[in-house]
């Protein structure tokens, strides 16, 4: 490994420690885990001969009840396969209030809470893991304000959501955030390292 990948490891490092390595058409791929081990991480470096390519980043995606009673699933995952993202997870599920209840502590003490748990459960939600470059500030962008009435034509809520309690589909804000819920919704089993036809075209640059 070079100098410059050295430095990058190593500043990648303070987030987590080594899971594994793999070795796939001359590409190696360092995981990063968690500080409780165990769970699937929102950042992978990778890097070959020629040197560091980019960092690559998770996020969780989560189509909401009204998207998926609205058939939009497949309108969501077309967006970011579109975009160069690829999919590594994905489920359909009745969420577990425990898991809402973890998913959305930060808004407890809100005077909507209740209704956003009885919301969140009142269907099944397509919950999606999605891998790329700066994919978590990318998708944020792609999916549009959380308000429906300021979200911009040809984002996801600005073509689709009806109103702010009814906005679709849920994106993980920061890399941080991602690494929680990716370990909420998701057992690191269940999540797919596969290698893209694409990836040299989209990335090694």
């Amino acid at each position: 490994m070079g100098f410059f990948p050295r430095c990058a490891l190593r500043s990648l490092l303070g987030r987590g420690r080594v899971q594994g390595t793999s070795r796939t058409l001359g590409t190696r791929q360092l995981l990063l885990s968690l500080p409780h081990g165990g769970v699937p991480s929102a950042i992978l470096l990778r890097y070959n001969t020629g040197g560091l390519t980019r960092t690559q980043e998770r996020t969780l995606i989560a189509v909401k009840p009204d998207g998926v009673q609205r058939r939009l699933v497949g309108d969501v995952i077309r967006r970011f396969e579109r975009r160069g993202f690829k999919l590594v997870g994905m489920k359909l599920l009745r969420a577990p209030e425990k898991v809402l209840a973890e998913h959305y502590h930060d808004l407890k003490t809100k005077p909507f809470y209740p209704d956003l748990i009885n919301y969140m459960s009142s269907g099944p939600v397509v919950a999606m893991v999605w891998e790329g470059y700066n994919v978590v500030r990318t998708s944020r962008a792609m999916v549009g304000d959380t308000d429906s009435a300021e979200a911009a034509p040809g984002t996801i809520r600005g073509d689709f959501s009806v109103h702010i309690s009814r906005n679709v589909v849920h994106a993980s804000d920061s890399v941080e955030v991602a690494q929680r819920e990716i370990s909420l919704w998701f057992h690191s089993s269940e999540l797919v390292d596969w290698d893209c036809c694409s990836h040299s075209n989209l990335y090694h640059m």
